[in-house]
């Protein structure tokens, strides 16, 4: 990796129907062995189903599951004087997306269902209403950092 200058971001073309970013990386989150007209068909039938269940906009229960799951808080480890301490830090918003968005896919993928479809469908319906395994997830990384809040002058 170069020392001079950090590489450019890349940021991924909107997708076509929504025209959003972040769901163009949601669908690339989704995909699998660079099959992405699979992944791009799971995720629209998601949202259709959304749209039917909630009588909602299927985008708007979307973006609002994602911001429950995204963490303000996590730990990281760091190293000081031959002890390890779990120290605190803000997440930034990339990464708090990326986080939330894989947590949900993983949790749809351990929820139990015919097809992963349906399961991505209930975890991000309840990801809106603040239940499910992702917003779990996020209140215990929020609770570690909490605990951990002694050592957060060890932050760099």
């Amino acid at each position: 990796m170069s020392r001079r200058s950090k590489p450019a971001k890349r940021v991924p073309l909107a997708d076509p129907v929504y025209n959003s970013v972040d769901v163009s990386k949601f669908i690339n989150r989704i995909m699998r062995r660079g099959k992405k007209s699979l992944a791009e068909k799971i995720f629209y039938s998601v949202m259709e189903r959304i749209k039917e269940r909630t009588n909602q906009d299927p985008m708007e229960v979307f973006q609002k599951g994602l911001t429950n799951a995204t963490p303000l808080l996590e730990v990281k480890a760091r190293r000081i004087g031959g002890s390890t301490y779990q120290v605190p830090i803000e997440v930034k918003a990339d990464r708090g997306f990326a986080l939330s968005s894989s947590w949900i896919i993983d949790f749809a993928k351990k929820r139990g269902g015919k097809s992963i479809i349906e399961k991505l469908t209930n975890e991000i319906i309840d990801a809106s209403n603040g239940t499910g395994s992702a917003c779990k997830k996020r209140e215990d990384t929020h609770k570690m950092a909490e605990a951990n809040k002694a050592f957060a002058h060890y932050r760099y």
